[in-house]
């Protein structure tokens, strides 16, 4: 194609391409709209479903919360968590505990819940018995994504992938001059001006222009694999679904497909690979907290969910813990990480806090499975590493 020699320097701007399946519903549209335009309280409802399904809770009633609070005030707090209790009572949870053998402040408390409970109750999250709707879940997902819109952007350094398997068209890789036949699309905009600028054009000559070349690009097939024991409740078990979220919209912008496991004393939930960017946001809000770890149980199960078709396939575990389900449920996982390798998946893991004995097996765990071990002990890096793990397969 012919390139129009005559456009002027200062007329050129970059743009920024987005790509991939979001496959939002019509329902769901009109619902991120309605929570886009509404005010705070909106955000506040998300956040208040949120935490409780993070803590384990399928729904909630003022009488049950009431009764813990005043109660055994500590009990509550390790039942609810101290941001589901601020949330849910609007105090801060010094102010909660100091004050709550007050009579008057009692009331107030019960007509603050009661309140708000009838008003989640009114607007379809929750339903007459206290349980979150179909509704009340959607709500929360969209929350969620408006929240974390800066942290779903790939990062600057991160970018696509080289990959085995061709697709029609490839990534962007090396840069050279312009020859005919090259395609407008692989004009490296600011390259190209910068080098005007340095011979002192006052617009784009065919001689100036950088093209990208072309280089192979493959499919890659990511599970998430999650710990939702019960020492993962709570902020462990928030950031962490934060980071599936983030790893979901990344991958299914690049058109790779993510499948979901929740493991706890065996395997919760299983979603297979989809490029549904939707569908893996809703499944991920409603991921719970339960008790022990089997990951014996939750590797066996992705090889059964990868495809069997040649791409890459990768499996990232987060968990806090080493497995404590089986007889030897350290040689069992082992076993599993040996058998999944041998079915071409490689393995990472993300440790959260581990202490010596679990980072010691995880460490042998990605040596046998061909992955990365990502040690964390602050949750703020959990979205980064899950997204440099994806990021790293080629």
């Amino acid at each position: 194609m012919a390139f129009d020699t005559s456009i002027p320097v200062s007329r050129l701007r970059s743009i920024e391409e987005l790509q991939g399946k979001l496959s939002i519903s019509d329902e769901d549209d009109k619902l991120m709209h309605s929570v886009m335009e509404n005010d705070q309280q909106a955000v506040d409802d998300g956040n208040l479903i949120e935490e409780s399904i993070n803590q384990g809770l399928g729904g909630f009633t003022p009488n049950m919360f009431y009764e813990q609070l005043v109660k055994n005030y500590r009990n509550a707090e390790h039942l609810y968590g101290k941001r589901l209790l601020q949330i849910v009572t609007g105090y801060d949870p010094r102010y909660l505990k100091k004050n709550l053998k007050i009579p008057e402040f009692q009331r107030q408390v019960r007509q603050v819940m009661e309140d708000r409970f009838r008003q989640l109750k009114n607007d379809g999250l929750l339903n007459k018995d206290g349980a979150i709707t179909d509704k009340g879940f959607a709500h929360t997902s969209w929350i969620v994504v408006l929240q974390e819109l800066d942290n779903l952007l790939p990062r600057g350094y991160f970018g696509e992938k080289i990959r085995k398997r061709p697709f029609a068209y490839g990534l962007r890789d090396e840069i050279h001059d312009y020859r005919k036949g090259d395609l407008y699309k692989d004009l490296d905009v600011r390259r190209s001006v910068r080098k005007a600028l340095l011979r002192h054009h006052g617009s784009l000559v065919p001689e100036d222009l950088q093209m990208y070349r072309r280089k192979a690009k493959g499919k890659v097939t990511i599970i998430f694999a999650l710990d939702a024991s019960s020492s993962m409740r709570g902020a462990k078990l928030r950031t962490c679904k934060r980071a599936g979220i983030s790893l979901a919209f990344n991958a299914t912008q690049n058109k790779d497909e993510v499948g979901i496991i929740v493991f706890g004393s065996d395997v919760k939930t299983s979603l297979e690979p989809t490029d549904d960017f939707s569908r893996l946001l809703h499944e991920i809000i409603r991921i719970r907290a339960t008790t022990q770890t089997n990951i014996r149980a939750t590797i066996d199960k992705a090889i059964t969910l990868f495809p069997h078709e040649n791409t890459t396939k990768h499996l990232v575990l987060l968990t806090d813990t080493q497995p404590t389900t089986g007889n030897k449920p350290r040689d069992d996982t082992l076993q599993a990480i040996g058998q999944a390798r041998a079915a071409g998946i490689t393995v990472s893991l993300v440790g959260i806090s581990l202490d010596k004995e679990a980072e010691e097996l995880a460490q042998k765990m990605v040596e046998l499975g061909q992955g990365r071990l990502y040690s964390v002990s602050n949750l703020d890096d959990v979205g980064q590493v899950v997204l440099e793990d994806y990021y790293a397969e080629s």
